[in-house]
């Protein structure tokens, strides 16, 4: 499937070609919207899913890893767009096993261990205090 293929799947409208070109654009997606997915950078193939959902409008967003396995760069523009996007006021939920990622782009950080919230901490916790909550017994 193709860039805008991809972009269009979420809304399910008929294909606006600016709008299109409009998110892809705004998403630094590097490649033309007629362009395979597949032959995108890592990178650029997260901002493609993320592009999709925000053609939905979302109020709420959740990205699950949205950095795994891209390269620095991309990275940094990832963090622009959540930035963005919370700039925007919408409500961004960030998964993800990167805790130094997790601390510096979170307002708050739920901390989650056997299943369950272990505890939460405001923005500006530290990795120590992340660990703590994480491997403490919780009981059942």
């Amino acid at each position: 499937a193709t860039v805008g293929q991809n972009l269009e799947l979420v809304t399910l409208d008929d294909r606006d070609e600016k709008r299109l070109h409009d998110i892809a654009g705004k998403l630094r997606i590097k490649g033309r919207v007629e362009q395979p997915v597949k032959e995108l950078s890592g990178g650029n193939q997260q901002k493609v899913v993320i592009g999709k959902w925000l053609l939905a409008d979302p109020k709420v967003l959740i990205l699950d890893e949205p950095t795994r396995g891209v390269d620095v760069g991309a990275k940094v523009e990832i963090y622009e767009l959540i930035n963005r996007m919370t700039a925007q006021g919408r409500a961004v939920l960030l998964v993800s096993s990167d805790l130094p990622e997790v601390i510096g782009m979170s307002d708050r950080v739920v901390v989650m261990a056997h299943g369950r919230v272990a505890g939460e901490l405001p923005k500006g916790a530290t990795q120590d205090q992340v660990m703590a909550l994480a491997v403490q017994e919780i009981p059942a």
